[in-house]
């Protein structure tokens, strides 16, 4: 195969990231979102003449984290709605497709981290894409509709992303945080286009399977056999997008390994916005709202945060903010993907789904989370998040002499991910759909098997074939060894023929999940080292998905 392929908007140049894989990265599959595009659903990508050059990473969303590996954004870059592929060389008969959504709470993270390489997977025979998509405000955060003629219609209504344009650091900005939101009329004026969407990042997605669906035969793949595949985040967007109208057809299977909880009604999304413009020290309307630059509502964002890590009374947040999340109730996403998928309305999508025993382990260790150190802090956690006594007694009891840390983590965990995967699965086989369950416990690692933790992110080394880059290490817990590499070629495999013909290597879900996961161990991993399997009996009376702030 050439390293040239020719796409509806131009040729780009590839590269061999391995003998038999070339790879072909950066290529725009919307324009850039801002100026007149700004807070708007994306936009076709305009056409370039020429040979495009795909060597190199498209720029990642706006954003201030700085991730191991992967570019950093910088004010200026606009380009970032960008499709990376890996496919084998040579190829004969359209191969399957598998699209990667990358996690960070809506808020960070890109396509370039080390992690989701696809190379490993290509050389199973898939045609692997990742893409990046706006996250923070720009894609997630809720922009009031304005009068027909007041957004986007003066000289001065936007900014790019490189503008210079004054913001206001006035933290004490008069700012209404009780103001009255007619939501009504902001969901009529969303769907007739009058006002900025909800869930513009979700919005870009659907823009990307489009360009799969319309180029990705170029690169030798099946738009008819694709497989959405995501984490964290990126596994509640592949959730969303199972049940968005927008996306119906772009997908037949789909992959969620850690579906992430928490929803936002369009009340907290706008309370939300609030506090971001009082940070921002801007209008929180249409027209103040695009005034700032996405450098200013970034800082702004990450003033709010801070804001809630310190103040222990501020409610749920404080315990790990994270300001974003799907917004429910509009055009984009009317319901939440637990009732949609009950109803049937992706019953024509089979799903694989996935979480580890030590989801927010990772968290702790990164400092993310509050460290909560007594047991009537975590009273107050669950009192907060509106949960029964009953479960915090159950897992202290499931964990008797447990350091008080291990029992918080234990059930923020749960609340946040491990519980909502099973009901994601149960939701969707009791629709009618495929649901096949997993769960990753890998407790011990390296050549000398020492203990390590099944944490947020460590199964997706495993399951992309990732695992002998030194930027990884501490995801996996130190250098692998044998019986690593053994593994993730099991999970590589289950992924691979999981997206050629729906089928993961264990039976689906058939009404509980309580006994069929599939359970994803080193091969001399002891029985005896099994994370304790919380009795989800307990969380009978708590509600999914998260509806906090």
């Amino acid at each position: 195969m050439d390293d040239v392929f020719e796409t509806t908007n131009g040729a780009v140049r590839g590269f061999r990231a391995a003998e038999d894989v070339v790879a072909a990265l950066g290529i725009p599959y919307a324009a850039p979102p801002f100026g007149a595009a700004r807070f708007r659903a994306p936009r076709p990508a305009p056409p370039w003449r020429g040979v495009r050059d795909g060597t190199a990473f498209g720029p990642v969303a706006p954003q201030s984290a700085e991730l191991p590996g992967a570019p950093s954004w910088r004010p200026g870059d606009e380009d970032v709605l960008t499709v990376n592929v890996w496919t084998p060389t040579p190829t004969t008969d359209p191969l399957p497709v598998l699209v990667w959504i990358h996690g960070g709470a809506y808020t960070f993270g890109s396509s370039a981290q080390p992690d989701f390489d696809g190379t490993a997977l290509a050389r199973t025979g898939l045609v692997v894409v990742t893409l990046n998509y706006r996250l923070g405000f720009e894609g997630f955060g809720h922009v009031p509709a304005a009068p027909r003629s007041g957004f986007g219609s003066g000289p001065d209504a936007h900014v790019s992303a490189d503008s210079d344009a004054h913001v206001s650091t006035d933290s004490e900005a008069d700012v209404d945080f009780e103001a009255d939101v007619d939501f009504e009329a902001d969901a009529d004026a969303e769907s007739d286009g009058t006002a900025p969407p909800d869930n513009r990042g979700l919005l870009d997605l659907v823009a990307a399977l489009r360009w799969v669906r319309d180029d990705i035969g170029a690169f030798g793949g099946d738009p008819g056999n694709v497989t959405l595949a995501g984490q964290s985040s990126g596994a509640t967007a592949v959730a969303c997008l199972m049940v968005m109208e927008q996306a119906r057809g772009l997908f037949r299977r789909a992959i969620a390994h850690s579906p992430a909880s928490p929803f936002h009604t369009r009340e907290i999304a706008a309370s939300t916005t609030r506090e971001i413009a009082a940070a921002a020290g801007c209008e929180a309307t249409a027209a103040g709202l695009a005034s700032a630059t996405p450098q200013a509502l970034v800082a702004a964002s990450d003033q709010v945060v801070d804001a809630y890590r310190h103040d222990p009374s501020s409610g749920s947040r404080h315990y790990d903010p994270s300001l974003f999340a799907p917004v429910l109730g509009g055009a984009t996403l009317p319901v939440d993907p637990l009732t949609a998928l009950a109803a049937g309305a992706a019953r024509d999508v089979d799903l694989l789904l996935c979480h580890t025993t030590e989801e927010y382990w990772l968290l702790d260790a990164v400092g993310s989370c509050a460290k909560l150190t007594t047991h009537a802090r975590i009273d107050r956690f669950a009192e907060d998040f509106g949960l029964a006594g009953d479960v915090v007694e159950g897992y202290r009891s499931a964990r008797p002499g447990a350091p008080v840390r291990d029992v918080h983590l234990a059930l923020f965990g749960d609340l946040l991910f491990g519980e909502f995967t099973h009901r994601l699965a149960e939701a969707h086989a009791a629709g009618g759909g495929r649901a096949h369950l997993s769960v990753f416990d890998r407790r011990r690692g390296g050549a000398d098997r020492t203990p390590v933790r099944a944490w947020h992110c460590a199964d997706i080394p495993f399951a992309f074939g990732n695992l002998d880059d030194d930027r990884l290490s501490f995801l996996i817990g130190g250098a692998p060894g044998p019986e690593d590499h053994e593994l993730a070629h099991r999970m590589v495999r289950a992924w691979s023929g999981f997206a050629a013909t729906g089928d993961p290597g264990w039976a689906p879900v058939a009404g509980t999940t309580t006994r069929t996961a599939h359970v994803w161990t080193p091969a001399d991993q002891p029985a005896a080292d099994r994370h304790p399997v919380p009795d989800r009996a307990l969380w009978a009376t708590t509600d999914f998905p998260v509806l906090r702030p």
